[in-house]
C-alpha cells in the first residue's frame, strides 16, 4: 500500500536529512528526524521549530458567491471577522457530529484558502465548491517562543503577522501567503509557498536555527496543549458541544448552516466531556487504552508521552451523567494499557498552557 502514498513536495529535502518517512492521510510524511521526537518536540517548547504541513489540504474559494457558500456549509460565523484575519471552524454533519475541522484563511474580500485535514480535503471541497490547491504549494508551520525572532533574521515580513491574521507576501520575489496560526499550543506562523521556493525556504529557516521537527513532534505537542484532531476527539457521533468548543458555533447567523437542526437536539452541554489524565510514570499512553474512573471506564481518544511533564498523558470522554469529583476529591484512575495497569490523575486541560507572544514579539 506504500505505493498509492502521495509524496509531498519536500519529501526529497526530508529524505537527505535523514527524515524517517511514514504515511499519514495518505501522504509520505517526516515522522521524526536523527534527533528523535523528543528532541523536536522541546525545541519547538524552548525555542523554534519548523514543521512541513504540507499534506494539509487548501480549497480555494473565490468569487462573489464564495462568502455565502462558505457561511452555509460551516458552523462559524465569517461576519465574526473580516479579510485578512483567519477564523477555526467546522463542517458538520445532520446530527451535529463533525465531519471536519477546519482553519479558514481570508485572504483578500473575495478569496478564501480553507484548510481541511488531509483525509478529508474533498469532503471539504464537495461542499464548498471551489478548486483543490494542495499541490500547487508547500505549506511550512515555524512554531515556538523564538519563532519570531528567527523569522525577522530570513523573512522579516513574515514575523509581523500576527496571530489569526493572515497576508500576502513576498519572499525573494515569490508571493508567500502567512497566516498567525498553528496547531503547537505556541507562537508562530504557517506560509504557503510554491514548491520550489519551500526548499530554499526551509533551508534558510534551518540554517537561522529552526530545529526540523516531524509528524511525531507535532501530535505531541497539539496533545499536551489538548488541541482536538479529527479521528480521535473529533469525527462522528462527537458533536462542537461534546469537544467543549460551543463558541465555534454560531447559533443566530443568517441563514443557518448544515447541521444546526441537530445540534439543537443536543443538550446545551453536550452529551460528553472531554478529560485529561496524566500517568504516574513514563510509560507512554496510546489511544484505545481504557481509562478506569471510578466505577466507569472510558477509552483513550489519544494518548502519548508527555517530553514537558516526563508522564504519560492521554485524552478521554466521560458522560455528563457522570461527575468524577462529585465527593470533593479526585477518584482513583487506572489505564488498562492491554493489561497492564497504570496509576493516573485526572487533570485539567491544556496540560501545558499556552504561551502568549509579548506585543513586541507580535509585531
Amino acid at each position: 500500500m506504500a505505493g498509492t502514498l502521495r509524496s509531498g513536495p519536500l519529501a526529497e529535502w526530508h529524505r537527505s536529512h535523514g527524515a524517517k518517512l511514514v504515511g499519514f492521510g495518505g501522504w509520505e510524511m517526516p515522522l521524526e528526524y536523527g534527533t528523535g521526537t523528543v528532541a523536536e518536540h522541546l525545541a519547538c517548547r524552548h525555542t523554534a521549530a519548523v514543521f512541513d504541513v504540507s499534506h494539509l489540504g487548501t480549497v480555494r474559494c473565490e468569487g462573489p458567491g464564495a462568502y455565502d457558500r462558505l457561511q452555509r456549509a460551516f458552523c462559524n460565523d465569517l461576519g465574526r471577522i473580516a479579510p485578512g484575519r483567519t477564523q477555526y471552524t467546522q463542517l458538520l454533519d445532520a446530527d451535529g457530529s463533525v465531519l471536519d475541522d477546519i482553519i479558514v484563511w481570508w485572504a483578500r474580500p473575495d478569496r478564501f484558502d480553507v484548510m481541511p485535514n488531509a483525509s478529508n480535503t474533498e469532503r471539504v471541497r464537495s461542499a464548498i465548491g471551489g478548486v483543490d490547491a494542495t499541490t500547487d504549494r508547500a505549506v511550512l508551520a515555524v512554531q515556538g517562543p523564538a519563532a519570531r525572532d528567527l523569522l525577522r533574521r530570513v523573512f522579516p515580513q513574515a514575523a509581523g503577522v500576527r496571530r489569526s491574521h493572515v497576508q500576502e507576501l513576498q519572499w525573494e520575489g515569490t508571493p508567500v501567503v502567512v497566516a498567525g496560526t498553528g496547531y503547537t499550543g505556541e507562537d508562530g506562523v504557517e506560509c504557503a509557498i510554491a514548491p520550489g521556493p519551500a526548499r530554499r525556504l526551509l533551508d534558510a529557516l534551518v540554517l537561522a536555527g529552526a530545529v526540523p521537527a516531524g509528524l511525531g513532534a507535532r501530535d505531541t505537542l497539539r496533545l499536551e496543549a489538548a488541541l482536538p484532531l479529527y479521528g480521535h476527539e473529533l469525527g462522528p457521533g462527537t458533536t462542537p458541544l461534546d469537544a467543549g468548543l460551543g463558541w465555534v458555533v454560531a447559533w443566530d447567523k443568517p441563514g443557518g448552516f448544515a447541521g444546526l437542526d441537530g445540534l439543537r437536539k443536543q443538550p446545551p452541554g453536550g452529551t460528553k466531556r472531554l478529560y485529561g489524565l496524566v500517568g504516574d510514570s513514563r510509560q507512554p499512553f496510546r489511544q484505545g487504552y481504557l481509562a478506569e474512573v471510578g466505577e466507569h471506564h472510558a477509552p483513550l481518544t489519544s494518548g502519548n508521552y508527555s517530553p514537558v511533564l516526563q508522564r504519560g498523558i492521554g485524552l478521554c470522554y466521560l458522560t455528563n451523567d457522570i461527575d468524577p469529583f462529585a465527593d470533593g476529591a479526585p477518584p482513583e484512575v487506572g489505564v488498562d494499557a492491554r493489561g497492564r495497569r497504570i496509576s493516573a490523575q485526572l487533570c485539567p486541560l491544556p496540560f501545558i498552557e499556552r504561551r502568549r507572544p509579548t506585543r513586541a514579539e507580535a509585531r
